[in-house]
């Protein structure tokens, strides 16, 4: 990744992904304005007392995008990296995530400047609840619901619904979504980002006319969301795994990896560097340029810069990071003909089981992972022949922009159909 590419600003990406989309659409400049930037951001520092008495302070956001499909939605991460335009962007991505899958929510995220491997589970608790304690005012069932993200996870997510439900002095499960299931979470929610992205890897390859069960496949980030992928598309599709990555480095060997064995190889050392199946070791920037026939970026934003993205020989590149992409690369990826298939329906998985697991609070009726599995296929498989629609409709560059033309004509019907007040 180059100087230019880590300073890239990802809010500005987002609106210029927005602004490309307008191009085919007949919308009017002061309506679109209202689709680039949040409604609010709520900043706030968070005042800590350490397991050795000290008090460390913390920074934390929480940004609200678009209300217009219904109550605001998205993550919560733990990250040094962590900013205020970085939540505003991916609060906005989650906006049109959300429309271009079609459930009911508007987009919001949120982060707190930290990394937690320096700090003890007591420490990340009560660093949680402040933070909880703070958000308490603009969440709930029906207002923003938050969810895991980067670094957080059922455990996080517990937290913050016992500290909100303590302070409002009631039960409300539905007010957090990526929780364990005996705190009111939903079967499959743990695979689902993994999930969405094997499925739109397959509908994808079905769409080119590709043999998935021939592909070889790279992931970069492996994570939940980069391994789950990389299980699935090799147990259930046939793909051969031969490269995978994370912040340590990538490993490859061209006759395959073993997806599950790299996971268990991670839990066990903290990294993939190492796995003894793997004839070389690799850079991230390595890995990505591989010669593969799908590629995922499954780590941060702005992996794929537009200097490095005239080195990527992937054929096909399915999304399961946010905004790993460059608006920059993205024309040099168009124009080189790899075929991008975007975050916004790639990795919406999660967001979408979340959504099941929010209807199962809210009814107090819990669904089998089957029926979890199937809705979610049915829903992202719907929304990829929305896309494909809209790319042949619109005569739209690459995917992307087509998925951007879907979730913005939804989101401005949605606010059309409510009218403006006051």
């Amino acid at each position: 990744m180059s100087d230019s590419d880590s300073e890239a600003n990802p809010f500005e990406s987002l609106r210029e992904q927005v602004d490309d989309a307008a191009a085919f659409l007949d919308v009017a400049p002061d309506r679109l304005e209202r689709l680039k930037r949040p409604e609010r951001v709520l900043e706030t520092n968070l005042s800590v007392e350490m397991d050795d008495g000290s008090l460390a302070v913390f920074k934390a956001f929480r940004s609200q995008f678009n209300g217009d499909r219904g109550p605001y939605k998205g993550g919560i991460r733990y990250h040094p990296n962590v900013s205020r335009d970085e939540v505003k962007a991916l609060s906005g991505w989650m906006v049109y995530k959300c429309a271009v899958v079609d459930i009911p929510y508007g987009g919001g995220k949120g982060g707190i400047v930290i990394d937690p491997r320096d700090h003890s589970a007591e420490e990340l608790e009560r660093v949680t609840r402040s933070f909880a304690t703070e958000l308490r005012p603009i969440i709930g069932e029906n207002r923003d619901i938050p969810a895991p993200d980067v670094n957080t996870g059922q455990r996080e997510m517990n937290w913050i619904k016992d500290t909100y439900e303590a302070l409002e002095n009631t039960t409300a499960p539905g007010v957090i979504t990526g929780k364990a299931p005996d705190s009111g979470g939903s079967a499959g929610r743990v695979e689902a980002t993994g999930r969405s992205v094997m499925l739109t890897a397959r509908e994808a390859f079905d769409y080119l006319d590709k043999g998935i069960g021939d592909a070889s496949v790279a992931v970069q980030g492996y994570g939940n969301a980069g391994s789950v992928a990389a299980k699935l598309l090799e147990s259930e599709l046939d793909a051969t795994v031969v490269a995978v990555s994370d912040s340590s480095g990538a490993v490859y060997n061209p006759d395959g990896l073993d997806a599950h064995g790299i996971k268990a190889h991670k839990d066990e050392t903290g990294t993939v560097t190492g796995y003894p199946d793997a004839t070389e070791r690799l850079t991230n920037d390595e890995l990505l340029t591989l010669g593969v026939d799908l590629l995922i970026p499954a780590a941060l934003e702005n992996a794929i810069d537009a200097e490095l993205a005239p080195e990527v020989s992937a054929d096909v590149v399915v999304e399961a990071a946010n905004g790993p992409i460059t608006p920059d690369a993205d024309d040099v990826l168009t124009e080189s003909d790899v075929e991008v298939f975007p975050d916004i329906l790639a990795n919406a998985g999660g967001v979408t089981v979340s959504y099941f697991e929010w209807v199962q609070n809210r009814q107090r009726f819990y669904w089998t992972e089957k029926r979890v599995n199937d809705e979610l296929e049915r829903i992202i498989v719907e929304a990829f022949e929305g896309l494909v629609d809209a790319y042949e409709r619109t005569g739209a560059p690459n995917f992307r922009t087509a998925a951007y033309v879907v979730a913005i004509e939804r989101v401005l019907d949605a606010y059309d159909q409510a009218g403006t007040w006051p």
